[in-house]
């Protein structure tokens, strides 16, 4: 499939007349064809327009077709081929197995949600059937069941051209609850984004489903993504990114006369916590792990671990000295973008020159234009404490380890987290009594508690939560993977009274969809 630079507007390939875009390799620096030219709002108008028409029909399609097309989307991704995973490569500087499993994550929860669709669970209907001799007060025929909400913005994210763009887990989700998707591409990678639009294109047409079930998007800046949110058919957005760009989206999105929901994944520094019995018995094993997380993809994960705490002593010296072994021993990796490569580089210069703060190690430097140089920092804990601007993320492979007093201070540190997407506990049997006093806390700061592993590595299954309270996430009560994502883009509906000829087949007597329900309070066989 070549590429033609184009935008994608239901069945339709578009030029634009904004501002243009051109992938550049971060590896090279080298300039990649084609030019993509940005939209305007006609554009974004038009889109939403199909989108809306498209809902009428799209959100009553049926269960089996709904999840057919999640699974032909799939299908078209992987016949794609090699062509795809060479030009994310080229856009990212990402090596092939990262491109391979990330091509394997998207399809296996686009199909993951096939089968939640089919499954019906997440209709969650609920009947209370008529009581009319109840006393005092009769009760009247009341059914429940979810509905989606309306076509939804999709916001691609730099760090996933796959599993957190075009095809990724919010539109996935928003789809298989019956939504529109309108995506709007991250610039950095648009030779992927037009790759994989035009599978989800070809399975609308396959599938024979209305066009506007999906759109994609190009432009520069934030004109194109701010129309987009503050456009009244759009009815809840995704976004991964900056925390900036998250509150933007976010102040849109309240400033509408009718304000809608916006599920932003943002800012998370994923503290990892030594507790004493774990850290002397295996304190080199813990410095191999941790090192080996930290610089895992240039350290470009949202769950990278960019913040240690640990209580002073012997066992953190030896855990620091091995940890910062392992950074001077790792190589420089190219980061994604020119900007972001930029951005940390910031981060770490703020960080080396904050007087609180002391080395302890640096990677291998770089002879690329773009490459990524671990760096491992120490501070105290109640420095840490009085200078906010050290709980700052800063995106890359650089990590500070929090030196504590004791385990009262080390709960200290825990309770002047901002939200984070993980917590981790490192802890061996005889930390038990620590880790309890822990992990209230912990569950208050975070949506994803571990033991004895690494955040870095976001399982797609029915269990997971990728999300957190502020500022990790915009919406603590969400996750962005996982079967539950799908829960993001509906809402209930209660049908009182209506007659059979009127309900919706899920709440139908005889249950014809054969899904699970729960009936006066206690779930139907």
């Amino acid at each position: 499939m070549s590429l033609e630079g184009k935008m994608l507007i239901g069945r339709e390939a578009v030029s634009g007349s904004s501002q243009p875009i051109n992938a550049v390799d971060p590896a090279t620096g080298e300039t990649l064809e084609p030019t993509y030219v940005g939209g305007t709002r006609a554009e974004v108008e038009r889109a939403c327009e199909l989108a809306e028409t498209a809902f009428a029909s799209y959100r009553e399609s049926t269960l089996e077709e709904r999840a057919t097309f999640l699974e032909t989307v799939a299908s078209e991704i992987e016949a794609l081929g090699d062509a795809l995973v060479e030009r994310a490569m080229a856009e990212t500087g990402l090596p092939q197995a990262r491109i391979q499993g990330e091509r394997g994550r998207t399809c296996g929860q686009l199909r993951l949600f096939a089968s939640v669709v089919r499954a019906g669970e997440w209709l969650d209907v609920r009947l209370d059937p008529a009581l009319p001799e109840r006393e005092p007060m009769p009760r009247v025929d009341l059914r429940q069941r979810h509905v989606p909400l309306g076509p939804v913005a999709v916001f691609g994210a730099s760090n996933f051209p796959l599993a957190f763009s075009v095809a990724g887990g919010d539109t996935a989700s928003a789809l298989a609850a019956g939504c529109p998707v309108i995506v709007k591409a991250h610039s950095a990678h648009p030779g992927t984004s037009e790759l994989v639009g035009r599978a989800v294109q070809s399975a609308v047409a396959k599938c024979n489903l209305p066009e506007g079930v999906f759109s994609l998007l190009f432009g520069s800046g934030r004109e194109i993504g701010q129309a987009l949110v503050a456009d009244p058919r759009i009815q809840a957005v995704g976004f991964t990114g900056s925390r900036s760009g998250g509150l933007a989206l976010q102040r849109t999105a309240q400033a509408r006369p009718q304000p809608i929901p916006v599920y932003a994944e943002m800012s998370s520094i994923n503290p990892v916590f030594l507790l004493p019995e774990a850290l002397q018995a295996r304190g080199k094993a813990i410095a191999d792990g941790f090192v080996g997380s930290l610089t895992m993809g240039a350290g470009q994960f949202c769950t990278n671990p960019g913040l240690v705490i640990g209580v002073k002593g012997e066992a953190l010296d030896a855990f620091l000295a091995a940890a910062a072994e392992g950074v001077q021993g790792s190589a420089a990796q190219t980061m994604l973008t020119p900007g972001i490569h930029a951005a940390y580089q910031e981060g770490v210069q703020s960080l080396a020159a904050n007087a609180k703060v002391r080395e302890i190690a640096r990677g291998q430097a770089g002879s690329g234009p773009h490459e990524c140089q671990t760096a491992l920092f120490a501070a105290s804990a109640s420095d840490f404490l009085s200078d906010t601007a050290l709980q700052a993320e800063v995106f890359g492979a650089s990590g500070l380890v929090v030196e504590c007093a004791d385990a009262d201070e080390m709960r200290r540190v825990a309770e002047a987290l901002e939200g984070q997407l993980t917590a981790t506990l490192q802890m061996d049997d005889g930390d038990t009594p620590t880790a309890t006093s822990l992990l209230p806390i912990l569950e208050r700061k975070a949506g994803r508690i571990l033991a004895n592993g690494w955040p870095t590595g976001v399982e797609v299954c029915h269990a997971m939560v990728h999300g957190g309270p502020y500022p990790a996430t915009s919406d603590s009560r969400t996750t962005s993977v996982g079967s539950a994502a799908i829960h993001r883009f509906l809402r209930p509906v209660c049908y009182q009274a209506l007659p059979e000829g009127l309900l919706p087949e899920a709440l139908q007597d005889g249950n014809p969809l054969g899904v699970s329900r729960l009936v006066d309070g206690k779930r139907e066989s």
